[in-house]
């Protein structure tokens, strides 16, 4: 009988499944820390400690358990699905569930063979040696705490003529303290003004750069690298353009100083056409206490067009953005959705591949604000009502769709074309005062053509007016 016991003992115990070995760091997790992580966690970076050695990383196994199931990190906003991205820093179920396991069975180091070879990061410039190399003021001064700054530096290329930029790369100076940098550019001269007195040639800026810009060049975040340029898409830059740069500084605990740099590279004239679509709302009013605050914008594009980026912007109270693009068959292409906002982890995004969009494609964007007390990110409590406006307590609805167009020469024409959709759209929905600044003449001129196309002097334009109103415009706007 013991015998038979034994057999039976040991055949169920065949039949139990094996339990798997539990994952290791050289085998399992550093593969996913070197490709993920470590371009900001090592040394000299903005991340608060490096993640390149096992000692590194297995006394921080629990908190990388957690930030990781939670999507805190890597800081990848966008959501799975809606956008195929260049250079996502996004984790996989199975990378989370291995992190998890690997924290929760000890952080086992594992066998010294398996550990795959350190990863080689590029010193100095990504996309090569600049042909000008540019200095954002004279050492920037950032406490050692206190909330983050928002500087927007004026930084003059001095061109002898007008010329080609083939790419722009933003440099930060001191990682510890720099977050994330935009790169505008500015043919009026207004950004200089702002500037005017400053020791350093800058201004504060939290919302943008507080003058018209000819569009967003480029942009820097932790983790992003800066690809060599296409000599197609060389953007033309006047003579007498100014490049405005703005920085985005947290405190790091101990007062620190930073001169960012910029890296340009010239080309020749392009091949293609190079431009961006701006969709913004400025009809924002947020009742305190209203949690879901939706803002939507659409335009129809008068032409087709390759996007190959999308940027979208708020303040602190959003809490979800979605940008869609629905084709002339009725077809859905998303562009981005990101549902946990978070202004601090802000950037643009280029597509793995541009997507073609044809001619009468609809573009919506829908932006949720949460101006409640139990938004964390409030920055009032109580709250307040709050408005469209620059500053922090204002609020924006913003997204910077770039484009790429068949030609050089189709830009101009396409900007017109999206220059009077926005005003029809403006006309159909009645409130004129917002064509203000879009038209010539500006307001005297917007209260005659009233009077000349309010043919019934009812006050308002029914459809037929509207479109007579349309017809003249389309003859007076360049």
């Amino acid at each position: 009988m013991k015998q038979l016991a034994g057999a039976l003992l040991a055949a169920f115990a065949v039949l139990q499944p094996v339990s798997a070995a539990a994952p290791t760091y050289n085998k399992d997790i550093a593969p996913i820390l070197d490709a993920q992580c470590a371009l900001c966690h090592r040394p000299g970076e903005v991340a608060p400690f490096s993640l390149l050695t096992y000692q590194d990383a297995a006394k921080r196994a629990a908190l990388i358990a957690t930030v990781t199931q939670k999507r805190f990190m890597p800081p990848w906003k966008p959501e799975p699905g809606y956008g195929s991205f260049q250079h996502e820093r996004r984790l996989t179920d199975e990378q989370i569930a291995l992190i998890a396991n690997w924290a929760k069975s000890g952080a086992p180091e594992g066998n010294a063979k398996d550990k795959p070879a350190p990863p080689v990061f590029a010193e100095g410039w990504n996309a090569g040696q600049p042909d000008k190399v540019l200095t954002m003021g004279n050492g920037h001064t950032v406490p050692a705490d206190g909330p983050d700054q928002f500087v927007c530096f004026v930084v003059p290329l001095n061109l002898e003529e007008d010329s080609y930029i083939r790419t722009t790369e933003f440099r930060p100076g001191n990682r510890r303290v720099v977050h994330h940098g935009v790169i505008y550019v500015d043919e009026s001269g207004a950004a200089r003004k702002l500037a005017a007195g400053s020791p350093d040639g800058s201004y504060p800026c939290f919302g943008g750069p507080r003058v018209t810009s000819t569009g967003i060049v480029a942009g820097w975040a932790p983790g992003q690298i800066q690809e060599a340029g296409d000599p197609q898409l060389s953007l033309p830059i006047k003579k007498g353009s100014d490049l405005v740069v703005q920085i985005h500084y947290h405190p790091s605990g101990k007062a620190e100083t930073d001169t960012s740099s910029i890296g340009l590279t010239f080309g020749q004239p392009p091949t293609k056409g190079r431009t961006s679509i701006l969709m913004v709302d400025t009809d924002i009013d947020i009742a305190p206490g209203n949690a879901n605050y939706l803002v939507k914008t659409a335009l129809t594009l008068p032409r087709d067009v390759e996007v190959a980026s999308v940027f979208p912007h708020a303040h602190l109270l959003c809490k979800d953005m979605k940008i869609d693009a629905t084709l002339p068959d009725g077809s859905v292409t998303h562009l981005v959705w990101i549902k946990d906002w978070d202004f601090n982890w802000q950037g643009g995004y280029r597509f793995a591949q541009p997507l073609h969009l044809p001619k009468g494609t609809r573009i919506d964007l829908a932006y949720t604000f949460d101006n409640s007390d139990a938004n964390p990110r409030n920055p009032s409590h109580p709250a307040q009502r709050v408005s469209f406006g620059e500053q922090t307590t204002d609020e924006m609805a913003v997204g910077f769709i770039g484009v790429i167009l068949p030609t050089p020469a189709d830009v101009a024409p396409f900007q017109r074309d999206m220059r009077l959709a926005t005003i029809e759209r403006i006309i159909e929905s009645g409130d004129l005062g917002a064509l203000r600044g879009r038209i010539p003449g500006g307001g005297a001129n917007l209260q005659r053509l009233m009077k000349t196309f309010d043919k019934n002097g009812d006050g308002k334009l029914d459809d037929a007016e509207r479109a007579a109103l349309m017809e003249y415009l389309k003859t007076v706007i360049r």
